[in-house]
């Protein structure tokens, strides 16, 4: 029997001391038999993370830290990547748990489909009412469309995946992450793999637990970002967008007009806001099955906060921001034997 290939696990890590050490703990406690190390690259957080790290690190050689002081998730994945040796490559954030045979399962995937990146499901999963209420939105098709990685779909090719876990060889032949993608680098980066001849996989098999935001709040700027950014890639690279990413700037529109209208003009104009309000509460409803009472009353306010923050991010992201991006372009880099 072959022996497993020895795998590295990089960790971009900034104000995560409510979730880091369970992360980690599902890492090492991986039904894995090959050798695996850890390199957390440690932005300038705000709370304990620097000290929960050390402390992993006491604890088990098999941890590392590196630095990351512009606190950018694309400048943390190239730090760890080159602090790293292992010739597969599988990234983790610092809010996400791993299923106890996922570098397995993703390892077996990599030898049977020959890709150069493979990645799963995205299971959103709260620990309170306000993040259960999240999770449910975030993984429904009201939520965020028919969006594999959050809600699941057959194996196959795909254009990006969440997180994923590569071939060393094909992150260093594309020299890593773009680090002006502050979000979407993962899209940007498979984008050139595939330029470059190379297969994302994605399959159900791989599953990570995921951890909401907190707060109002925190998931508006969170999809705020989101859309922000996936406005970037649009204009990056033309005929990448479609109706699931047009979706909430459209809504957002038609739901200011129709308030406009409506308090200007004639009530008729409340229709459009009354709709989606009523559209989103029916959506709720499935959404929520199993939860407690307070949670699913949230769902609604969940959703409006995703979509409304999506669509706002999308519609003001700046066009410098996208010429910015587009300057750093990096071409694909086909390998030696293509």
């Amino acid at each position: 029997m072959n022996a497993m290939p020895p795998v590295s696990v990089i960790m971009p890590v900034l104000n995560e001391e409510r979730h880091l050490r369970n992360s980690v703990r599902h890492i090492l406690e991986q039904e894995y038999g090959g050798e695996m190390e850890v390199v957390i690259a440690l932005g300038p957080s705000m709370d304990r993370t620097d000290e929960i790290a050390a402390e992993l690190v006491r604890e088990d050689p098999r941890v590392h830290t590196v630095p990351n002081p512009t606190g950018r998730t694309p400048a943390a994945l190239n730090a760890a990547i080159k602090a790293s040796s292992h010739p597969i490559v599988v990234r983790v954030d610092g809010h996400g748990m791993l299923s106890a045979n996922y570098i397995a399962t993703a390892v077996r995937l990599l030898e049977e489909t020959g890709a150069q990146n493979v990645g799963g499901i995205m299971h959103a999963e709260g620990e309170n009412d306000w993040e259960h209420a999240v999770a449910a939105a975030m993984t429904s098709k009201i939520g965020v469309g028919n969006a594999a990685f959050h809600t699941g779909g057959q194996a196959g090719a795909a254009e990006t995946v969440y997180l994923g876990v590569f071939r060393r060889e094909a992150l260093e032949q594309q020299g890593g992450y773009n680090e002006e993608f502050i979000r979407a680098q993962d899209w940007e980066l498979n984008f050139r793999i595939r330029e470059a001849g190379g297969l994302i996989w994605f399959s159900p098999e791989l599953r990570v637990q995921y951890r909401p935001r907190p707060s109002v709040r925190a998931l508006a700027k969170q999809y705020k970002d989101y859309g922000r950014w996936r406005h970037v890639v649009a204009r990056y690279h033309q005929g990448s967008i479609n109706l699931r990413y047009l979706a909430p700037p459209v809504a957002l529109c038609a739901i200011a007009a129709g308030v406009v209208v409506g308090a200007v003009l004639t009530p008729w104009g409340l229709v459009v806001p009354a709709g989606y309000l009523a559209a989103i509460a029916a959506g709720s409803v499935p959404a929520g099955k199993g939860l407690s009472l307070k949670a699913r009353l949230q769902i609604p306010v969940a959703l409006a906060t995703m979509h409304m923050s999506w669509g706002f991010g999308f519609l003001t992201s700046p066009r410098a921001l996208a010429k910015k991006v587009i300057a750093s372009r990096r071409p694909a880099v086909q390998s030696a034997s293509a």
